[in-house]
């Protein structure tokens, strides 16, 4: 944990470059230094089906979901979800001020009791980051 999940409306995929948000958003969440390394996962998910505001063609929404695991106090929780945030609207700026775009963002923490998680990543990273020194 955490993982970031990027929504997004399907017309939002020709004027956003969405390996470039997903980059963006996954070094946000690792420079609040709230989340380690090795947990984190950020994915994107297009949406074809939706309806925006008034339904006109051109609104677009990006919204980001930030599921992470029990034991942050409030605090930390919020400002790690402003940082993420805070770099994902830098990243969108061009097309907020060209286009109508909705931008919202998420936490839902997780019970221990509700998830279960395996995984070895931490030590690969660790090894890597060792190796190349």
């Amino acid at each position: 944990m955490p993982h970031v999940i990027i929504e997004y409306s399907a017309n939002m995929e020709s004027k956003i470059d969405v390996d470039g948000l997903i980059d963006a958003v996954h070094g946000a969440a690792l420079e609040t230094g709230v989340f380690p390394e090795g947990g984190l996962r950020t994915r994107a998910a297009r949406r074809d089906n939706f309806k925006i505001a008034d339904g006109h063609a051109d609104n677009g929404f990006v919204h980001f979901i930030l599921k992470i695991g029990p034991g942050r106090d409030e605090e930390t929780k919020k400002k790690a979800m402003e940082h993420i945030f805070a770099a994902a609207c830098d990243y969108l700026g061009p097309t907020y001020d060209s286009s109508p775009l909705g931008l919202s963002i998420e936490v839902q923490e997780l019970p221990e009791i509700l998830r279960i998680n395996k995984n070895n990543l931490h030590e690969y990273v660790k090894a890597r980051s060792e190796a190349n020194g």
